[in-house]
């Protein structure tokens, strides 16, 4: 697929950044190198230090929020000037008893009324992992208790306690992006250098 960007223009600043390659956790920084230099004109990547709950973020420009994930070969960068949590999941199917150990009640129901129920169980744990991500705090609780948006088909986008979540699916996977404000809901995929 090579080095992609998705990019989001327009009222938000958000932007979020994928790229597809056989070294995903090495080249997350490449792309987040890159992300901040096209979008903020930092001419090379920030130092990066992590927060008490393992958040990463930026020491000399804390004003700049940024957030990384990568499954498989693939990888998001949403950059944005508010937290932000994103990930992205490859679907594939997992333990038969997973979905009952991670999900509330509410989102088992929701599993069993899907299509694909692996490709549902992508969805919602991109949607736990980028809540998680957003509030920057870890799993300092049951993963089954972070609220997920239940969205019906063909819906991409939802709020969950005061945050907008919005889904990204392609061929084999799902992404999800968490935010103050709405996340870009197009996906505009371009080839970089």
């Amino acid at each position: 697929m090579g080095l992609y960007t998705l990019v989001q223009k327009g009222g938000s600043v958000m932007v979020v950044f994928g790229t597809s390659c056989t070294n995903a956790r090495r080249r997350a920084y490449d792309l987040l190198a890159m992300a901040v230099q096209t979008e903020w004109g930092l001419p090379q990547l920030p130092s990066i230090a992590r927060r008490d709950g393992g958040k990463p973020y930026f020491p000399d420009h804390p004003e700049l929020e940024f957030n990384l994930s990568h499954s498989g070969e693939l990888i998001l960068c949403a950059l944005d000037l508010a937290p932000v949590g994103v990930d992205i999941q490859m679907v594939k199917a997992m333990r038969p008893g997973l979905p009952a150990r991670v999900c509330s009640p509410q989102e088992q129901r929701w599993l069993e009324e899907q299509p694909d129920l692996w490709r549902g169980f992508a969805q919602l744990w991109a949607m736990k992992e980028a809540h998680v991500k957003y509030t920057g705090t870890g799993l300092t609780r049951s993963i089954s208790s972070i609220p997920t948006p239940l969205l019906s088909s063909g819906q991409t986008h939802g709020t969950v306690e005061g945050l907008y979540v919005q889904i990204y699916s392609g061929g084999g996977w799902m992404g999800a992006c968490c935010s103050t404000h709405a996340p870009p809901s197009q996906i505009t995929w371009v080839t970089l250098p």
